[in-house]
């Protein structure tokens, strides 16, 4: 009898695992050229696929990422092809389109998975063997700067060619401004003209922001202009980012904007490549000019890191702008985060797709290995045919580091990159994420940035290195109106980007400026040929103890100057003025105060509530019935989230607010519950709302529970779910006490925790008024 339920035990664990394996998704069966683990490859460009195995959750492939190197152990920052991740279903065949092939060299490669319905997979390593290749390709060489006796020689001539510079931008987007819009002045003009002045900061010559959809986008969730179809008809501005734009073209009015949406709103679920999105785009450029009385150059239509519709943009996107007045509005495109610049095998082929796209902008060129040699990594470059086709390229989104180190990844780094990019890749606009770090510590990427804001209520920010890395290419060429110069820019090492050279001249005119990057000390000889102007020679230079400092000037003699140059520094020489290292005195940074009270009176309806950081869904002020004001979430269902396929949504609307370090405090909160219920939260650390929450429900169902364990659950008796009640929670050490209407509800023991007050809805229209947080 011992045995045999000894084995039935065993049946049932056997039975368990196989079923726990069936739930899982896998990738198998890699394929080169239709054979697995092939040797003698003689095509120059191989092909490849694999088989994806689904599972009851995710039944189909969501997306993938090929990955090849020359070892296993690249295999992490793959040094010959990267993909990056897609949002492609297809198992192939894809074409090789990573760095030219050797005969005889061996490749190793994998490929990510995710389900359609998130769950991901890593498959084994393959590997395939080159043999003798039919018509081998020559890789790519970078320029290099001519030397003679230890002097780099440097001529530059007004007749050279090169491509029209663009631009430095930022990218807004994620809820990564979100604090700043709380900064009073004159604190928030000093940091607005420390991003966006000519000539005094980081001096950002585009701006592009996120086109909202009320959920989750990185470190927050930003308001849609349109969160219903009926609002479609009459949209509405919200949030903070037609703020944003139009203080940045105060500053500067070439200031060259853009636009590109991360998230949608649920009615536009599941297709969002239909006539009706094509209108939310273009609805978006409606309350720019109504409301802002701004003019958007660019709009990125596609969704964030997700490629694009062809047919979609050439019948619907590109005949709407046209017809709503918006002609001058310039497509981009894809904007997606995958590595084989792909659009141009489309664009090659399709003379109406290709008419559409003005200008193709891709994300993380640069790659995302965050060290020192990030500048030397392959990243995801151009392609040949991307660089031959007269396309503007772009790096649409960028680096995303702190710009708080100089070394490393930091603002040296930058400053390389800015450089690389042209010389490698031709490309000729970069964008940054982000320009500034504006969002609650503790909350995802809460280090990036090109600065900081995150203390509205003392008024406190940092002015960090990669501000001025990026002033010396900023503050020293304008947009559209100059260009480079390909003979004057290169590397002074064929074998590292550390070092390097770029020249740019005014198209119309004889100024010029030459950005320099060391690693090692150099010697430059600069030899100036007639048509450029030979007056005096201004210098600036960075190093990792002072940043933007102006140098004595040179006066060139007969045409020619020579400059000796420290190692890892950055230099702009320029025979233009006005450059300064602007600044302004910054008030000492003072904690969230303590005790809080928010009424959310003083403000407009569809405004944003002080000092909250949304993290999913779209909380804003709205009238109450008696004409006083109070907070509302707006998302009436679960919108499209741009990371569906590959991590788990956020939990629920929710919007964290003040400290992440108060551990002792009691918080309360009117509610009225027009359906679903909400939530009251305390020490909670992140946007995943792991903290204490106390949630009610609109039938007086209660429950407190820390993240997603149940601490304790009841029904309040004759509870009446029409008219407000009052949630509160006190917290000490490990006490933890919940009340409603001050009546208790439950008191329990639990860790001691820290974090923010956070307020969380259903996807319901719910209410929140008279916020109190005591010590």
């Amino acid at each position: 009898m011992k045995t045999t339920k000894t084995m039935i035990r065993l049946l049932f664990f056997c039975l368990l695992s196989l079923n726990i394996t069936a739930q899982n998704i896998d990738v198998i069966n890699l394929k080169c050229e239709s054979k697995n683990n092939p040797e003698g490859i003689t095509k120059a460009r191989p092909s490849f696929s694999w088989t994806f195995i689904g599972d009851s959750i995710s039944t189909e492939q969501g997306g993938f990422r090929i990955m090849m190197a020359t070892s296993i152990e690249k295999l992490k920052y793959p040094d010959l092809w990267d993909t990056g991740p897609t949002s492609k279903s297809e198992t192939g065949s894809y074409q090789y389109l990573g760095e030219p092939l050797k005969s005889q060299q061996k490749v190793y490669w994998r490929v990510t998975v995710w389900g359609n319905n998130r769950g991901v997979k890593h498959s084994e390593p393959a590997w395939f063997t080159m043999g003798d290749i039919k018509n081998p390709e020559t890789p790519f060489a970078p320029p290099v700067l001519k030397q003679e006796n230890g002097i780099t020689k440097i001529t530059i001539h007004n007749e050279d060619e090169g491509r029209i510079f663009e631009g430095i931008g930022g990218v807004s987007a994620g809820a990564s401004t979100d604090l700043l819009y709380d900064y009073k002045n004159p604190y928030q003009s000093h940091i607005l003209d420390l991003l966006f002045k000519p000539k005094f900061g980081a001096a950002f010559q585009h701006l592009k922001v996120e086109l909202g959809g009320g959920e989750n986008s990185t470190c927050g969730s930003e308001p849609s202009h349109a969160i219903t179809r009926e609002e479609l008809k009459n949209p509405v501005s919200r949030g903070y980012e037609f703020w944003f734009m139009k203080e940045a073209k105060n500053r500067n009015p070439n200031m060259i904007l853009e636009y590109l949406p991360w998230s949608f709103p649920g009615y536009l679920k599941e297709n969002i490549y239909t006539k009706e999105s094509a209108e939310y785009f273009v609805t978006f450029l409606d309350v720019a000019k109504r409301d802002w009385d701004l003019d958007i150059d660019w709009v990125a239509a596609a969704e964030n890191e997700n490629y694009t519709d062809r047919d979609w943009l050439v019948n619907d996107v590109r005949p709407l702008l046209d017809a709503r007045g918006y002609k001058n509005v310039k497509i981009q495109g894809p904007d997606d985060n995958s590595g084989d610049w792909q659009i141009f095998e489309e664009l090659e082929k399709d003379a109406e797709f290709n008419n559409v796209i003005k200008a193709a902008g891709y994300h993380y060129v640069t790659g995302r290995e965050f060290n020192e040699n990030m500048v030397n990594g392959r990243g995801r470059p151009t392609t040949e045919k991307a660089k031959a086709s007269g396309t503007p390229l772009w790096a649409s989104e960028d680096w995303s580091w702190t710009g708080k180190d100089w070394g490393g990844a930091g603002a040296l780094n930058l400053a390389r990159i800015y450089n690389k990019f042209y010389i490698r890749d031709k490309i000729t606009k970069t964008l940054i994420w982000a320009p500034i770090g504006s969002i609650y510590k503790s909350v995802t990427w809460d280090k990036a940035g090109a600065m900081k804001a995150n203390s509205p209520w003392s008024g406190y920010y940092e002015v960090w290195p990669t501000i001025w890395a990026t002033a010396h290419t900023t503050q020293f060429t304008e947009p559209l109106n100059w260009q480079y110069l390909d003979a004057a820019c290169g590397l002074f090492d064929k074998n590292t980007y550390k070092g390097s050279c770029v020249t740019l001249k005014e198209k119309n005119g004889s100024q010029w400026s030459m950005i320099i990057c060391t690693e090692d000390a150099e010697t430059i000889e600069v030899e100036i040929k007639k048509g450029l102007s030979e007056s005096e020679v201004h210098v600036w230079k960075s190093n990792e103890k002072e940043q933007f400092v102006q140098q004595q000037s040179i006066t060139p003699i007969n045409g020619s100057f020579t400059l000796q140059l420290d190692p890892k520094s950055i230099y702009s020489l320029t025979t233009t003025t006005g450059q300064q290292k602007g600044g302004y005195d910054i008030p000492e940074e003072t904690p969230f105060p303590l005790p809080y009270k928010e009424d959310y009176e003083g403000l407009k309806p569809n405004d944003l509530p002080k000092y909250h950081s949304d993290q999913t869904g779209s909380f804003v002020i709205a009238k109450k019935e008696d004409g006083t004001n109070c907070l509302k979430q707006i998302n009436p269902e679960q919108g499209y989230d741009w990371m569906r396929v590959y991590r788990r949504s956020n939990i629920k609307p929710n919007t964290l607010i003040g400290d992440v370090n108060w551990k002792n405090y009691t918080c309360s909160v009117d509610v009225f519950i027009d359906g679903g219920n909400v939530e009251l939260g305390g020490r909670v650390t992140s946007s995943y709302i792991k903290g204490y929450r106390f949630m009610l429900a609109k039938n007086g169902a209660w429950k407190l529970s820390f993240h997603k364990k149940m601490l304790a659950e009841g029904t309040i008796e004759d509870f009446n779910g029409t008219i407000w009640h009052n949630l509160k929670l006190r917290l000490k050490d490990k006490t933890i006490e919940a009340f409603v209407d001050e009546k208790p509800i439950t008191k329990i023991t639990h860790k001691a925790e820290k974090g923010y007050v956070m307020l969380g809805s259903s996807y319901d229209l719910n209410l929140f008024d008279n916020l109190e947080i005591t010590p």
